[in-house]
């Protein structure tokens, strides 16, 4: 059987004009699981990694740190299949008509507006996120031209499928990728409802590994969440 372990790439730029790129911090992150990977030798055989720039650059660290310490990293492919679904546009689309219609959405969305700091401007927004994202995964809402929550799904499984099929007997598999596809293999693996994958979505730190072990058809969780190379609290963060 082989193994993949599913990487949330490290913190990326919240709140700011650019979100894909990561902070200071994520490349901190980023760097502290190279080096205990490499430390721990925990090597691959194979990576992936989806399209963003936050989730390709957690996978340069990464390596680099493979490097730094002596131990080689694998040429990475990048599959579009991983890619985070299209939480921006669900925003920029669904937004404006949920704010004429529910008044939920309208008083999470001044509680937002009217906070400053960020402290306060990470859990109003993070609020108003899954309130909207919730609704996009019960198609109460269906922005045109933007993925639905099943094709999302369909897209990650296909990446998976492909990825995994792709390999040999016994590999160990990187594939770094953002909270939503993690979330799509834990409903894979564990045959989870939408709501209860979306839920899923939410708990994945950022630098954190999951991992599944595959063989055929089979495909099962063996761990969630893992972040042994954060020691430090402050280093613990979702976005």
């Amino acid at each position: 059987m082989g193994i993949v372990f599913l990487v949330r790439h490290a913190q990326a730029s919240f709140l700011q004009p650019n979100y894909d790129e990561l902070s200071q911090l994520g490349e901190m992150q980023a760097r502290l699981l190279g080096e205990y990977w490499a430390q721990h030798k925990i090597v691959f055989d194979r990576a992936c990694t989806g399209p963003c720039v936050r989730q390709k650059d957690t996978l340069a660290i990464v390596g680099d740190a493979f490097k730094n310490g002596g131990i080689q990293f694998p040429e990475h492919v990048v599959l579009p299949e991983f890619d985070e679904y299209q939480a921006e546009a669900v925003l920029e689309c669904g937004l404006p008509g949920l704010l004429e219609t529910d008044h939920t959405i309208r008083d999470l969305h001044s509680a937002f507006q009217s906070s400053s700091g960020s402290a306060a401007r990470r859990p109003t927004f993070q609020k108003l996120f899954e309130a909207v994202i919730r609704k996009w995964v019960r198609q109460e809402i269906c922005p045109p031209g933007v993925e639905t929550w099943t094709e999302f799904c369909s897209r990650v499984n296909c990446g998976l499928t492909k990825c995994l099929s792709a390999g040999s007997r016994g590999e160990r598999v990187a594939i770094f990728t953002s909270g939503g596809p993690i979330a799509v293999a834990m409903q894979r693996a564990l045959q989870l409802s939408a709501e209860s994958t979306l839920n899923v979505s939410w708990m994945s730190r950022n630098s954190s590994w999951s991992e599944f072990i595959y063989s055929g058809e089979r495909f099962t969780l063996s761990s969630f969440n893992c972040h042994p190379h954060l020691d430090d609290p402050a280093m613990l963060t979702y976005r």
